[in-house]
Formats: structure tokens, C-alpha cells, sequence
């Protein structure tokens, strides 16, 4: 079992950043490919950004690529998204993701095992 915590959403204005933690408990975290995801109000969840087990390999959507960018620090058990130029249609809940097994990137959020709980991203025009 894996419990993810993700913190670092807020409000910030357009054009701006923010960055996304994610720290996952157990001693395993390092075997764990790890993604964020978002949902929009109305909206399907939709994938954001991936990095694998050993930080070698990313992967992002098109529309935060550029933008964003995901790291991972085994050491503390956390994976980051580092989110610059913030446009309003970011505006999302972010979920941050752990899947098992696989020594590449995962984009297809059904094969994630594990979610956390979700942080706010609000962005004002």
C-alpha cells in the first residue's frame, strides 16, 4: 500500500507558478513510476505529466509542455511539478499517481495503483 499526499495548489493570478509536491509513504517509492494528473470542474481527468522509477524519463500533455515540469527526488520520497506561466484553463484539482512495475512512463491513468487526494489550482485572469 501506498498513500500519496500532494500539497502546493493555491490561487495565483496568470503567468504565474507554482510547484506541486507529492511525498508517498513506504520504503519503496524509488520502484514506483509516478504521474500528475488533473480534473477540471465538468471536465474528464486528464493526464498531465509522468516521470519514471528512476527520474530518466518524462513525458507531458501537449498543453503544459514547455510549461510545467515533473522531477522526482527518491531520497524524499516526493515527486514535484514544477507549473510556470499559469494560464486560467489550468484551473483543476491535480492528482499526483504511483504505478507498479513498469520501467518506462505511464500516460493511461487506469494503470496507475495508486492516487492521492487531490490539491486546488486556481488561476485568475
Amino acid at each position: 500500500q501506498v498513500l500519496l499526499v500532494e500539497s502546493g495548489g493555491g490561487l495565483v493570478q496568470a503567468g504565474g507558478s507554482l510547484r506541486l509536491s507529492c511525498v508517498a509513504s513506504g520504503r519503496t517509492f524509488s520502484s514506483y513510476g509516478m504521474g500528475w494528473f488533473r480534473q477540471a470542474p465538468g471536465k474528464e481527468r486528464e493526464f498531465v505529466a509522468a516521470i519514471n522509477w528512476s527520474g530518466i524519463s518524462t513525458d507531458y500533455a501537449g498543453s503544459v509542455k514547455g510549461r510545467f515540469t515533473i522531477s522526482r527526488n527518491n531520497a524524499k520520497n516526493t515527486v514535484y511539478l514544477q507549473m510556470n506561466s499559469l494560464k486560467p484553463e489550468d484551473t483543476a484539482v491535480y492528482y499526483c499517481a504511483a504505478v507498479s512495475g513498469r520501467p518506462g512512463t505511464v500516460v493511461a491513468g487506469f494503470e496507475y495503483d495508486y492516487w492521492g487526494q487531490g490539491t486546488q489550482v486556481t488561476v485568475s485572469s
